[in-house]
Order: C-alpha cells, then structure tokens, then sequence
C-alpha cells in the first residue's frame, strides 16, 4: 500500500461505486472497536457494563426488548464479535458482492444489503413471536451479523446472473446458482437448531434477494427509498452553499455565464429493452460471451 492504510481508508469512501469495501470497512471498523473496547472494559472491571452496551447493538427477539432499542433493527447487521462469524461474512459479501456492484452498481448493493437485513431482522422476530416452537427461547434470544444482508446479495447475485461460475479449492468450478441453493437449503434445516434465530434471518434475506432482483428485472426498484433516505441524512450533515447575489446595472450577461451556441446533447442513451436484452445474454452465456459494444452500453448503464 503506498500511501499507507489511512490513504487507503481514504480512497475506500472516495472512490465511486465501491458500495461493497465501504460495507465491509463499517463492520471491521465496528468488529475491532467491540473488541478493544472489550478489553479496556475488562481490565477497568467493568465488563457487565461492555456486556450491556453491546447487548443494546443486537437485535431481541422479544418485542418489548425492541420497543426499547429501535435502532437495534438496523444496528445488528453490522455488528459482529466472532472472529471467524465476520470473516466468512465479508468474506461472501465481497465474492458476490462485486457481481452486483459490477453489473448493477452500487445502488442496489446498498439496497440488497439493507433489504436482507431488515426483512431477516422482522422475519426472525416474527417467526419465534408467533410460532410455539420457539416461545421458550424468545426472552433470551438476541441476533447480531451481517448474514442477512449477505444472503440477500448472495441469493440476489445468482438470481441476476445464475451461471456465473467460481472456481473453488478442491471442487472446480461451480455456478452460483447451485452455490446459493446449498446455502438457503443448510439453512432451512437449521432453523430448529442451536443458531435458529440466525437461520430464519437467513432465509428472509434470502428472500428479499430473490423479489428484489425479478422486481429490478421487471423495472422496479425495491430500493429506491433505502437510497433516498441515505441520501437525505447526508444531506443533513452537508453545509448549505452561500449564494452571492451582485447587482448589476445595464444589459450586461452576469460574470461567469455562458452564452449558448446551440443545443448540447450528451453521450446518446441506450434503451433499456437494450440493457434488458444484454442481461438476459449474461444470464444465459456468461458475461464473456458480451461483444466490447454491448460491455460498453452496460458500463455506461451502471453509471446511470
């Protein structure tokens, strides 16, 4: 790394459409904080107190728990404290995150993730609020971890482009399709295990990722408003710009304007039955078999 790990932070969150390094550094960022914290928290003597400040980060399934810690719907999905629970996590957001990111741009990666999480936090809480089988666990069951949003993105990916192939250590390759189905089927049959509540999490997101992407290929976004309200918090935290008003006497044009010559057209855009048809190609032949025309078009569709 030449400008070394700040400059390397710094690009992460400057650099456009690279929605999945930037989802990735706010989980390490939120991992490594819980842990240093932890052992300062420890050697003070007041671990209980850590324990509790953390607690407020997960997500309870007990609804007068949530009542108590909103924030907590959203605060989960980017909370871990088990090395090896984070590390898989990032891990499979990064792999099929950038397939997305790639094709369809960071937008939706930022919708599928947040979707996923949303819709596996409220699946779990409804599903052990409402069926017997897990009314014993619902006062002492709490949910933290980025794999419902992952699963979304995971579930999304192989919606969108279900032959792209991995090549995987001791197996070959794979298309992501059969990747995904393994994955929501151990899944499925762990919801009455001992991570139950993390299993049914699981399968909401992987459910938002399969509507999201056959609402997206029908042209609805799921996701816009996840983007809008991002968009307006920043807005928030953005300085107003000054407006500078001169007066002026005469017929003179104001200092700075431009005189048109003309009608100015920007690059011509493809339509999207273009776009759509390009996908379907991807879907069925793999992204290599794109003549350099049709890449281009869908480069410049995901810039949009």
């Amino acid at each position: 790394m030449n400008g070394g790990i700040k400059e390397e932070f710094s690009n992460a969150w400057s650099k456009p459409n690279n929605a999945v390094v930037q989802i990735i550094l706010i989980n390490l960022i939120v991992f490594v904080a819980a842990r240093v914290f932890k052992v300062f928290f420890d050697l003070s003597g007041a671990t209980d107190t850590f324990f509790w400040v953390f607690r407020n980060l997960q997500l309870p399934a007990d609804v007068g728990s949530l009542l108590l810690q909103p924030w907590s719907l959203v605060t989960y999905f980017f909370t871990h404290f088990d090395f090896f629970h984070i590390l898989f996590n990032m891990l499979f957001l990064f792999w099929f995150g950038r397939i997305i990111q790639e094709f369809l741009n960071s937008k939706r990666v930022i919708s599928l993730y947040v979707l996923g999480g949303l819709a596996g936090g409220l699946l779990y809480i409804f599903i052990y609020n409402f069926l017997p089988f897990y009314a014993d666990r619902v006062t002492d069951s709490m949910m933290l971890g980025a794999s419902a949003g992952v699963y979304a993105i995971v579930v999304g990916a192989a919606v969108f482009m279900p032959n792209y192939t991995f090549f995987l250590i001791f197996i070959g390759p794979v298309k992501i399709k059969y990747i995904a189905i393994f994955y929501v089927f151990m899944s499925f049959i762990g919801t009455t295990g001992a991570n139950a509540g993390g299993e049914i999490a699981h399968l909401g997101g992987a459910l938002v990722g399969w509507l999201y992407i056959s609402q997206l290929n029908k042209g609805s976004d799921m996701g816009g408003w996840v983007i809008n309200f991002i968009h307006f918090v920043k807005s928030l935290f953005k300085p107003q710009p000054k407006i500078k008003v001169t007066h002026r006497s005469g017929n003179r044009r104001p200092t700075g304007s431009k005189k048109k010559s003309g009608t100015s057209k920007g690059a011509d855009q493809t339509p999207q039955s273009e776009i759509d048809a390009i996908l379907d190609k991807i879907s069925e032949s793999g992204y290599e078999s794109l003549t350099k025309d049709e890449k281009q078009k869908l480069f410049n569709a995901s810039k949009k």
